[in-house]
């Protein structure tokens, strides 16, 4: 009787191990990001560790709705999505466990991961002036967009986006909460139209003399330099790009990233996805797919549009802290009437 139970018992504990071992094999990925080029990122996870990925695709909002949701059930190891400030609110609401990983703290940037989300991309926002109509020295830094000599010129997407939150946030932790209302003032009353529209959009407004500056993120730029379609190329011949505050604090960044979810059931699969997106395999596709930079120093990419933007200098401001004053800097906004 006790051998028979000494194997029941043996035979349970295989079964149990048999069943962990298979669950690892599976990573469920909640993303936000809805790009073609990803595959690519899945793919190459799969192949090299054998580990499916099950994914749900949603808005960001939506995604951490569901997760808060679904609580101590919820099926899903990790959630990717872009802007630091989507990545705090995820933070915030106690859905990321801290991660422990030599890996990720080697190869990510310090000022570019938290303790328990990291960066694995990033964009840079840009200032687009209309060739033959502005100068580009008199658009060197974010600055120049309230100058009153552009009263009338500039076009933007609302205030509400997490882009343009980001960037005042990055605004309000280097200059102080004053300088940043009077900053968001002067460019409303600089305002060509109402904001509207995705980032494409403002660039294409420039392009056609609606306005004739705009703030874009780099991969919308890149990705309409790299279109085989005609218009596209001839918006690009109408539109130059300044690189904001070289001689300060640099060019805002925002960041794609994510990290793994407190009620992970796959975490050890889950910690092994988040260090495939730091390795240079990785690391290419976001430049060479989805015309963003790496965050991993000396990555060597193939992307010829990310090379004609040239090199440039980056703030290096902690994404934690474009996170704590994104609250602020919604409130400012619709102080100054940038909705």
């Amino acid at each position: 009787m006790k051998w028979s139970r000494s194997l029941c018992t043996l035979a349970l504990a295989a079964a149990s191990l048999g069943s962990a071992q298979a669950q690892e094999k599976l990573l469920n990925l909640y993303s936000a990001r809805h790009y073609q080029t990803d595959e690519a990122l899945y793919d190459g996870f799969t192949r090299q560790t054998g580990i499916a990925i099950k994914r749900l695709e949603g808005k960001e909002d939506e995604l951490l709705e569901r997760i808060r949701n679904e609580g101590a059930n919820s099926p899903a190891d990790v959630l990717l999505t872009v802007d630091a400030a989507r990545l705090a609110a995820a933070h915030e609401m106690g859905l990321f466990a801290p991660v422990q990983s030599k890996i990720l703290d080697t190869r990510i940037p310090a000022h570019l991961r938290t303790t328990d989300w990291f960066s694995f991309s990033t964009r840079a926002r840009v200032i687009i002036y209309a060739k033959g109509v502005v100068k580009p020295e008199e658009v060197r830094n974010y600055s120049d967009l309230a100058d009153p000599r552009l009263k009338g010129k500039v076009c933007t997407r609302s205030g509400s986006h997490p882009y343009n939150l980001s960037l005042m946030a990055s605004i309000i932790a280097h200059q102080g909460e004053a300088k940043a209302e009077q900053w968001a003032k002067g460019v409303v009353a600089n305002f060509a139209r109402p904001p509207k529209g995705g980032d494409t959009d403002q660039i294409r407004a420039v392009a056609a003399g609606e306005c004739a500056v705009a703030l874009s993120n780099t991969y919308y730029l890149a990705r309409l330099m790299r279109s085989d379609k005609a218009e596209d190329r001839k918006t690009m011949e109408k539109v130059g790009v300044v690189w904001p505050d070289q001689q300060g604090s640099g060019a805002h960044i925002n960041v794609s990233g994510g990290g793994v979810l407190k009620n992970a059931p796959h975490r050890e699969a889950a910690v092994r996805f988040l260090e495939y997106l730091s390795s240079d395999e990785a690391q290419r596709y976001f430049a060479d797919g989805n015309n963003e930079w790496p965050v991993v120093a000396g990555v060597k990419v193939a992307n010829p549009a990310l090379a004609e933007l040239g090199k440039f200098k980056a703030d290096s401001m902690p994404v934690g802290s474009l996170a704590m004053y994104r609250a602020k800097a919604q409130i400012i906004f619709d102080r100054a009437g940038f909705r």
